[in-house]
């Protein structure tokens, strides 16, 4: 029988007492490991991450903290092999895109650490100056943010098992806040055996890191006031969580990451054979194929000027055309599977959805597997859509479908264009393609309201930009609207989530002596 992972709750492995869930290879199709959660005292285990794990992390300063984070570093990058073998076999992927979370995750942990060693050995963070509250300026008012006395709890995607969990827990622990995570079971292997491998390094207090695998089911029950909550997923869990009776009535702080309908647009200025053209068409392949698509930012929506939709389409699947699928363990795979059969199915749907409302530019059905089995193996070439009448298309600003499938509309001009872009109802990331820097400029403010992020890629920075759908910790990550209204990351930005703002009223004296 395959192992069954533990759980690390209360300072201690448990196992659960159920049968579990097979996880397993989307590629060879075999079982890999379970997971369970069953039979777990979850009150118990969020009062001991509270009590011993928050206590033990306040009693630091920031700058110690920090000095955390960067063990961590250590401990994760000498795992790093073990990692990539676990992503390979549970999720499906090629190298590459397995860098892109575990890598990934480990240099927004570094990044982190380093910012907090800019904070030095304080305990608190003050919330701009001082500020008088009547002629006299004895009596003053002071903002201050402190940690919170509560755990922080992340619900998280399968996509990124490993940049999922760090992103998060970066900030928090650096913050002061012990991490409960519960990774989405389907890829939980790298969640648990991450937190295993620093849990038995021995680099964290008792209680800052916890891991429950399985079942969510009781995990919000156990939450208390001033707990914090980060979800990564579905709208629609998105809103059970809102609505349940600790967020509702207990007025716990939470943070939604849901998926979005980013786009692209490459603006009317620059037309084929341009620097800017190759530009568009470059990132968007790259964004339907790196991780098989299923990316919260990857572009689901390309909108080029209308006399250039047949040339775009051209372009962009001559480039899909050269995408080889299948057996990541083979080198000359360049795209790799879903991550199991059921969101196998779901993109299959998906995509017969948008076929009724688009036609296929470039059909990935037909380009042949390497090394995989159509019949088991959860792999899908990726699929190009197009939409001759980008206002009528109601289903394509509405319907994601996640994975390797995206859609190019025309529009007539910029001001239809980004009428057109904010018809998804809010969104992680937006990336505009040009060469006039005014114009580009211009229709990012346009963007900037209704979207997390808008990433600008001229000609001058071709070399530099980190991609469309890279997530840096210096950025702000999250977006309004239907991408879940939430905020992570943004450099030292991200600390505010897991901190409480109050307003010391005192004498400059008193106020003196925080420092």
């Amino acid at each position: 029988m395959t192992e069954l992972l533990s759980n690390y709750l209360g300072g201690t492995w448990q196992p659960g007492t159920g049968a579990g869930t097979a996880l397993f290879d989307p590629v060879l199709g075999n079982e890999l490991a379970r997971v369970d959660a069953t039979g777990l005292d979850l009150a118990a285990g969020f009062a001991f991450a509270r009590e011993q794990g928050g206590a033990a992390l306040r009693a630091l300063s920031y700058r110690q903290r920090a000095a955390l984070l960067g063990e961590v570093v250590k401990v994760l990058q000498a795992n790093r092999d073990a990692y990539y073998d676990i992503a390979t076999a549970n999720s499906g992927t090629v190298r590459n895109d397995s860098a892109v979370d575990i890598d990934g995750g480990i240099f927004t942990l570094g990044t982190y650490a380093r910012l907090g060693d800019t904070l030095g050995d304080r305990h608190f963070l003050a919330d701009g100056e001082a500020a008088r509250l009547g002629k006299d300026p004895l009596f003053q008012s002071q903002h201050v943010l402190v940690p919170t006395r509560g755990v922080a709890l992340f619900i998280n995607a399968f996509n990124f098992p490993a940049w999922g969990l760090w992103e998060k827990a970066a900030p928090a622990l650096l913050a002061g806040v012990p991490v409960i995570v519960k990774p989405a079971t389907a890829t939980a292997w790298l969640t648990q055996r991450m937190v295993r491998d620093v849990v038995e390094a021995g680099v964290l207090p008792a209680g800052a890191l916890s891991v429950v695998c399985g079942s969510a089911a009781g995990l919000l029950d156990a939450l208390q006031p001033f707990d914090v909550v980060s979800f990564t997923g579905s709208a629609d869990t998105a809103a059970l969580i809102r609505s349940h009776p600790a967020i509702a009535r207990r007025s716990v702080r939470v943070n939604i990451e849901a998926d979005s309908i980013n786009s692209a647009v490459l603006l009317p200025q620059d037309g084929p054979g341009s620097a800017a053209f190759d530009l568009l068409a470059k990132e968007v392949v790259r964004e339907m194929t790196v991780k098989s698509g299923q990316k919260c930012t990857a572009i689901r929506r390309i909108f080029v000027p209308e006399t250039l939709y047949a040339q775009a389409a051209e372009a962009i699947g001559a480039r899909l055309s050269k995408v080889t699928v299948g057996n990541p363990r083979h080198d000359s795979v360049r795209m790799g599977a879903l991550v199991s059969r059921a969101q196998f199915d779901a993109v299959q749907a998906g995509l017969a959805e948008l076929r009724m409302h688009a036609q296929v530019l470039h059909d990935g059905a037909r380009q042949p597997l390497v090394d995989a089995d159509p019949a088991l193996a959860c792999c899908i070439g990726p699929t190009l859509l197009g939409v001759t009448d980008a206002d009528a298309a109601a289903a394509v600003h509405d319907t994601e479908v996640f994975g390797p499938v995206a859609t190019l509309l025309p529009y007539r001009d910029t001001a239809h264009a980004l009428d057109l872009v904010r018809r998804g109802q809010g969104s992680l990331v937006a990336s505009l393609y040009g060469s006039d820097a005014a114009a580009l400029g211009a229709a990012a403010l346009e963007l900037a309201d209704s979207h997390g992020r808008v990433h600008v890629i001229s000609p001058d920075v071709a070399q530099l930009h980190t991609g469309h759908g890279n997530v840096m910790p210096q950025s702000l990550h999250g977006g309004p609207g239907r991408a879940g209204g939430g905020e992570e990351l943004g450099g030292l930005r991200a600390l505010h989530f897991y901190h409480r703002r109050s307003a010391i009223q005192a004498s400059t004296a008193v106020l003196g002596s925080l420092a």
